[in-house]
């Protein structure tokens, strides 16, 4: 059972000026459907993982989806807005920054395993008052050894740097099933089809059309969390028929649409 105080709100400071002494610090609750956190920053490095519902995270650099029984790290001083797409319960651990240094910089959505999830709600056990303590310590110790080997999921989508490009990949990001006819698209960023692709693609590190795609199935994966059938999300994406979508949704996601929220191919 969570301990009553890591139900509290944690109160980090924005800087490291009165922050606690310990490795982390958790709190564990639920988040309903459409509430948002505005841009913002910690101190810490964050770890969110997701029990049942989802979240949208977004940064300066990307979008990402997060399901569940997956989870988001967000580096120390990285602005985020987070938005919860359904009632959602959650589990958040804030890392000493030096503490996760050896971990990626960059924010990634990763798979959690049997094990990962267990040594957070253990943690989570543990009063906060005591997470500073040589037993908890260990525990976090465990819990960082379990995050340097986690797989990164493939829940991201890089955002354009240039506002003109930002613009145009949030109106096709909100509607990724609508007809966005290249053409037409180059003309409202004024350039040349071609110069439009090479833009899109020096500032991405995706081509459009893989970019698109993306697009689609991290909807799709929104989607399909909030309980949408395969049917309807392969005809608002814009795809032929189911058997299209769940064919490109597997070469992505190594299952079928069906699955993976079901099987979890990660537990130990």
């Amino acid at each position: 059972m969570i301990a009553r105080d890591n139900l509290i709100n944690v109160h980090l400071p924005e800087d490291g000026f009165g922050d606690y002494s310990h490795t982390a610090v958790a709190q564990g609750g639920a988040e309903p459907a459409g509430r948002t956190y505005a841009f913002h920053t910690h101190h810490r490095a964050q770890l969110f993982q997701i029990v049942r519902g989802s979240l949208r995270l977004e940064t300066e650099r990307g979008y990402f989806i997060i399901p569940p029984e997956r989870a988001v790290f967000v580096p120390s001083g990285v602005l985020h807005e987070v938005t919860y797409l359904q009632e959602t319960e959650r589990s958040y651990l804030f890392f000493r920054p030096d503490a996760v240094a050896s971990l990626s910089p960059e924010v990634s959505v990763i798979g959690t395993t049997r094990l990962l999830r267990e040594l957070i709600l253990a943690f989570l056990e543990i009063p906060r008052a005591d997470a500073g303590s040589l037993p908890a310590e260990r525990l976090v110790a465990v819990i960082l050894d379990q995050l340097q080997t986690s797989p990164v999921a493939p829940l991201s989508l890089p955002l354009p740097a240039s506002e003109r490009l930002r613009d145009i990949a949030a109106d096709m990001r909100n509607e990724p099933g609508a007809d966005w006819p290249l053409d037409e698209l180059a003309s409202r960023a004024a350039m040349s089809p071609r110069s439009f692709q090479r833009h899109f693609q020096s500032e991405t590190g995706m081509s459009f059309r893989a970019w698109r795609q993306q697009a689609k199935l991290l909807k799709s994966v929104e989607w399909l969390a909030g309980g949408r059938s395969v049917g309807d999300i392969a005809f608002a994406l814009g795809y032929s028929g189911p058997s299209a979508f769940i064919a490109v949704f597997r070469a992505a996601f190594g299952a079928s649409p069906g699955k993976y929220f079901q099987d979890t191919p990660l537990e130990l």
